[in-house]
């Protein structure tokens, strides 16, 4: 078994998921079953899949996790990009976690590749 808490992509993930209800929390009423349930959901899945794909013996299903987690944060980049270009979400703090999203997708992405070589 990995430990996931020794992994660069899940302390970004983690911080993203962080970040992304911090910036929610303020998201119009009318958008907690619409936009804020979805990035909230996407932002959680993404450490919640490294998590389990450590967990998991074969290097195949590790693998099969880590790209569910990188479309989960191709997911949320999209959903973070919306909320902004609906005024909804505070563009400093979306512009930090989008950065952050940006990092993860390389480190993640970087992470993929290197278990697909294996």
């Amino acid at each position: 078994m990995r430990d996931h808490s020794k992994l660069r992509a899940y302390e970004l993930a983690d911080e993203i998921a962080l970040l992304v209800y911090r910036i929610s929390k303020d998201f119009p009423k009318d958008e907690i079953y619409g936009l804020t349930s979805q990035m909230r959901r996407a932002a959680v899945s993404v450490p919640s899949n490294i998590v389990e794909g450590c967990a998991r013996e074969s290097q195949q299903e590790y693998l099969r996790f880590l790209e569910i987690a990188f479309g989960s944060l191709r997911e949320l980049r999209y959903q973070l990009s919306l909320a902004k270009r609906l005024g909804y979400a505070p563009k400093g703090a979306a512009s930090a976690c989008d950065a952050k999203i940006m990092e993860a997708e390389k480190v993640l992405n970087s992470l993929v590749r290197s278990m697909r070589s294996i």
